[in-house]
């Protein structure tokens, strides 16, 4: 190796050696040995970066990727990337020597000592300069520590924030198939009600029904029908939360197919809690934000030792444009100069207790997000078995109240029950049904929580 070489990393030691610190360690926050709730072993052990595919909805593919490119959260995100990225560059500039370059020309008239007669002449100097703060506490350096860092959380929250949109949308377009398939389902039951209503008042004119009789199925069908304008309300309210997601206005979006019985059911299956970690954007942001506090602190640190900066110029001067590049008219120096703070009115102190302060508010934030993040998967586990469990007994009563109605419809033709039983088993197919269009939805929301919970398919190691 050079002799130049040698010299160079020698510095570079002795610079690094110089550091004020303090060096950063990742906090221990010990996950448990596994979840509390089983998943399915039969699913990959985390989700894929594409989860919303699972669900088997081309229209759903349609308006992630919709989102993906208009949604004004995401782009905010990004803008703050870039701005983050930006500040990266200029916390890199204290490190890197700085250059500029200045020409002067001046004609001036004066009075010369001993001479009475005024003197008229020419100035041309065109000069180089060059300075360069020497780092030797590391202020600079953990300047741009801080600054790489802050960078880095802004792409962890930028994917955070995409995630978020994402599950958002999956959510709202389900809600919406929820809703719409409510509207159908009390739709239908009222078709049921009129016709029931108008059997009746066939029956009250033959003597074969009371008006008792007749007024109670009015009441069922004003019921059935009063139910409906709120589920309306409540569809066009989802549909237009979801063209805000989309980046769309309300009037542009409309769903106007699609049940939920069309959406697949993936099956998800968590990997080790250890692993999560490394599988979450927020906590990924959480640490780099806490890398962040930690590089400022050696930066307040180093702000109370001695700043040493270099300087040069070079140039020429000259009072005649042809002679100005002659070797006689060139003028060089070369200087160095210390700085030793003294009394800033506490404000380097200050700065300082400042900085070790912002790193214990980042570090219970860094605890409180893994744990959250623990308990996300945990809630989602625990959601995606319970609302699964609904689903199926919700099923099955729904079938048991639909042979009810069938059999009690018969009867009644038969005469052999009378219309309050009737009512009884209509309502109760009803209540079925809309109960378990809210259970589908459920566990849907459920799997959304759970991707949502573990990352959505991202892996630290990934560019952010």
């Amino acid at each position: 190796m050079p002799r130049w070489q040698w010299t160079y990393a020698a510095a570079a030691l002795l610079l690094a050696a110089c550091s004020v610190g303090p060096w950063y360690h990742r906090p221990e926050v010990p996950p448990p040995p596994a979840w509390t709730t089983q998943a399915s072993q039969d699913a990959p052990e985390w989700p894929s970066r594409d989860w919303w595919h699972g669900f088997n909805s081309p229209d759903l593919d349609t308006l992630i990727a919709q989102a993906q490119q208009a949604n004004d959260d995401l782009k905010a995100a990004i803008a703050r990337v870039e701005e983050a990225d930006a500040q990266r560059r200029v916390a890199l500039a204290p490190l890197l020597p700085a250059l500029s370059a200045t020409a002067n020309a001046t004609r001036a008239r004066q009075l010369l000592p001993g001479n009475p007669a005024p003197q008229t002449g020419n100035a041309f100097s065109p000069l180089l300069s060059a300075s360069y703060e020497l780092d030797f506490w590391g202020k600079n350096r953990a300047g741009y520590v801080a600054a790489a860092a802050a960078e880095r959380a802004t792409r962890y929250d930028r994917t955070t924030v995409e995630l978020g949109v994402l599950a958002g949308v999956a959510t709202n377009y389900f809600q919406v198939l929820e809703l719409r398939d409510r509207v159908a389902i009390a739709n239908r039951n009222l078709a049921n009600a009129q016709q029931v209503l108008h059997g009746l008042e066939l029956e009250q004119h033959a003597g074969l029904a009371t008006a008792l009789d007749v007024a109670q199925q009015q009441t069922v069908v004003d019921t059935q029908g009063a139910a409906i304008p709120p589920l309306r309300q409540q569809l066009r309210q989802s549909e237009d939360a979801l063209a805000i997601l989309l980046g769309s206005t309300p009037e542009a979006l409309e769903v106007t197919h699609g049940t939920l019985d069309e959406i697949g059911q993936p099956e998800v299956r968590p990997g080790l809690p250890s692993e999560l970690l490394t599988r979450r954007p927020d906590v990924a942001s959480a640490e780099a934000q806490l890398v962040a506090a930690n590089a400022n602190i050696g930066a307040a640190r180093a702000a109370l030792f001695p700043n040493i900066s270099l300087t040069a110029n070079g140039g020429y001067v000259s009072s005649a444009l042809a002679t100005l590049l002659t070797p006689a008219n060139r003028v060089w120096s070369i200087g160095a100069g210390l700085t030793q703070p003294i009394f800033q009115g506490g404000a380097l102190v200050g700065q300082y207790r400042y900085t070790q302060a912002r790193y214990r508010e980042l570090l219970a934030d860094y605890h409180k997000a893994v744990i959250s993040a623990l308990a996300n998967v945990e809630d989602a586990l625990i959601a995606v078995q319970q609302t699964s469990d609904q689903v199926a007994r919700q099923r099955a009563a729904t079938e048991t109240a639909r042979r009810a109605y069938r059999f009690a419809q018969q009867q009644m033709r038969a005469g052999t029950i009378n219309v309050l039983t009737l009512l009884n088993t209509e309502t109760s197919l009803f209540t079925a049904e809309d109960a378990l269009a809210q259970a589908k939805y459920a566990r849907l929301q459920a799997l959304v929580s759970l991707y949502q919970a573990l990352g959505g398919g991202w892996q630290e190691s990934e560019p952010a």
